[in-house]
């Protein structure tokens, strides 16, 4: 059964004359135990939220995920699928990529990921089964992960945390075959994993990596251990090539006609290419009904659980909202309409969040050691605690880049929306999860603060100038940079409701004044940018975001006074502005004389509003440290610049 996976995998990798077959020929004995004797999966109804989650952390290893969905029987991956790996419209991509086939649980690829995917699973299936009790949610998370994960960076981050949260039912495999695309790991690696995992408070196991007995015993223990467990298999690379197994020559590159040959007559293989034994390919597809007893009960426990308990249950794995969310951001709106506050947008967005995790039991914050500042946390988020996961709030620690990826993986397990708070110049910390979020179209949140200069002492290297502009260039990711209590409102709302992106909400330290001071019942940021001053015939258009749309708003009363008809267009979201109709947008950017963006950041991105002989009013350096009122006057982003660059355009 081991061997389908190997010669399943070669054979695909030779066809494609692309692909690492060093991988899967080398853990097919982990999977195949796995598979056929402990992971709780159903390929016909592939979308069970009680499955057990297999996340293949090495992801260049693809065709080992790829073998063993079409083995178990799962119909979106044919042999056809197998032949056309790598072709592009095919769904056995280089990497796995989620959405692409069903069992595909995230998409790996960048090394690290998928172990730091797998730490929030792990939370998640923990903090459910708080919330819905084991007889609707206990399962376990497994991870296949190379020395090239360990390696980086944010493997650490997740292992820490997951110990610290003894999260027992997570269990990663490592493929401890001792090499890499440059040879054996000796030459870059001296590391101990055994003695790192421990010192993060996991158990640790090792056994030989093809001995199917000594896996499943592992596996058991593992299953036992009341912390997170890390299983060291000794592998050979490649295994059975007889002469590139255990070499880096294995790991990326096809084996060639004449190697797969010999292969074949070293592992007794008779087969001809992409063709499977029928009582071994049996044998498989049984092992892929294993669990459909287990899915049966499990929708039977369901069926029969307390009717609001099953409904929420259902909605919140389906991802819809609450229906009283809307009415509920209406309401607050109408207050703000009232009370005109005139908080820093950070503060606003706390605000905003009593409202909505008032509504939303999924809503899950976090903070990276930033919780004071971010303001992530309300009245109904209590903290979780390695003991205790009846809270709604995690202490992610100094750890950006695991906190993101970790976020994708609660997304990923589904039942709740995960969002935390940073400071947006180490967005660049959280960039690669960022991205994979936004490449897979999942619900995250990022609450970014200390959104420009405007933080003022702590300097350049925490004043986000360039930041905007990068996150903008992601695609399928919605930035929002809201300029008052009720857009910051509005932003949250559409965050909420776009269930197939992630999003930024990049909000300030300072206080801003309120600039929507009348109740709209419409979402006016959902278009992406508005007028927010409206002029007919208007000589000057003013463009802005957050902190900057109240300079606008003062420039444009100067300039009223002064005779000269002005238009101030908030923009919280460039991505949904360009979505926009193109009679919508050209009425937007309209037809002025003189149209002039303002922001505390870079240029980029903008001349889509103001043209490339429009005014700029932002930043063309790093910023600078002291009181954040100096720095906008010394760096020229003020009501008076404004009112000058507009009557100098103008004459």
């Amino acid at each position: 059964m081991a061997n389908a996976i190997r010669f399943l995998s070669m054979d695909a990798v030779e066809k494609a004359n692309s692909g690492h077959p060093g991988l899967p020929m080398g853990a097919a004995d982990i999977a195949t135990v796995l598979f056929t004797r402990y992971l709780s999966f159903d390929p016909k109804n592939p979308a069970w939220p009680n499955r057990d989650r297999f996340v293949l952390s090495a992801g260049h290893g693809s065709m080992l995920l790829y073998s063993l969905l079409y083995l178990t029987g799962y119909d979106d991956i044919t042999i056809d699928e197998i032949k056309n790996f790598r072709q592009l419209g095919s769904r056995t991509a280089g990497h796995p990529e989620y959405g692409h086939a069903a069992g595909i649980e995230t998409t790996t690829g960048p090394l690290g990921q998928g172990i730091a995917n797998s730490v929030g699973m792990a939370i998640a299936e923990r903090k459910l089964r708080e919330e819905f009790g084991s007889e609707l949610m206990e399962h376990y998370t497994y991870v296949l992960a190379g020395d090239g994960c360990l390696m980086e960076g944010v493997s650490q981050e997740a292992i820490a945390l997951a110990g610290h949260l003894k999260l027992n039912k997570l269990i990663v495999f490592w493929d401890d075959n001792n090499i890499s695309i440059d040879g054996p790991i000796s030459l870059a690696d001296s590391t101990d994993q055994h003695a790192r995992f421990r010192a993060c408070k996991w158990h640790t196991i090792a056994v030989n990596g093809h001995d199917p007995e000594a896996i499943a015993a592992a596996i058991e223990e593992a299953q036992k251990s009341d912390k997170p467990t890390m299983i060291a298999c000794k592998t050979v690379i490649g295994f059975g090539a007889p002469n590139k197994a255990g070499t880096h020559k294995v790991h990326g590159s096809p084996l060639g006609a004449e190697e797969i040959a010999a292969t074949r007559k070293a592992l007794g293989w008779e087969a001809e290419a992409f063709t499977v034994p029928s009582d071994v390919l049996d044998a498989w597809r049984i092992a892929g009904l294993r669990s459909a007893k287990a899915r049966k009960e499990w929708e039977e426990r369901l069926e029969a659980a307390e009717a609001e308990k099953k409904a929420h249950f259902i909605r919140r794995f389906s991802g819809e909202l609450e229906g009283s969310l809307a009415s509920a951001i209406s309401a607050y709106k109408q207050k703000l309409a009232e009370t005109k506050p005139s908080p820093a947008t950070r503060k606003a967005s706390e605000d905003a969040l009593e409202v909505i995790n008032g509504v939303l039991a999924e809503t899950i914050g976090g903070s990276a050691d930033l919780t004071g500042s971010n303001n992530t946390k309300t009245s109904q988020t209590h903290s979780i605690t390695p003991d205790d996961f009846s809270g709604r709030y995690i202490h992610y620690g100094v750890r950006e880049h695991g906190m993101a990826a970790a976020m994708n993986g609660m997304a990923l397990h589904g039942g709740l929306i995960p969002y935390s708070g940073g400071f947006l110049i180490f967005s660049d910390y959280c960039r690669p999860s960022i991205r994979l979020a936004a490449l897979m179209g999942i619900r995250v949140i990022h609450v970014l603060t200390h959104d420009s200069i405007g933080l003022g002492e702590d300097g350049p290297t925490h004043q986000p100038v360039e930041h905007m502009a990068a996150l903008r260039a992601i695609p399928n990711l919605l930035m929002f940079r809201p300029a008052d209590a009720t857009e910051t409102a509005e932003c949250w709302q559409l965050a909420l409701e776009n269930r197939k992106r992630p999003s930024g909400l990049a909000l300030t330290r300072q206080n801003l004044m309120a600039v929507r001071t009348e109740y709209e019942e419409q979402n006016l940021c959902a278009r992406g940018a508005y007028d927010l001053i409206s002029a007919s015939d208007a000589q000057v258009t003013i463009f802005a975001t957050g902190s900057e749309v109240e300079i606008a708003v003062k420039a444009c009363q100067t300039l009223t006074a002064k005779g000269i008809a002005t238009r101030v267009v908030s923009v919280p979201c460039f991505e949904l502005f360009a979505e926009q109709s193109e009679d919508y947008q050209q009425a937007i950017i309209g037809t002025s004389p003189v149209k002039i963006a303002v922001e505390a950041g870079i240029r980029q991105g903008w001349d889509h509003f103001i043209g490339n002989d429009g005014i700029f009013i932002g930043m063309s350096s790093f910023g600078a440290s002291g009181p954040y009122k100096d720095l906008y006057k010394h760096f020229g982003i003020t009501p008076e610049v404004v009112v000058a660059s507009a009557e100098a355009k103008l004459s």
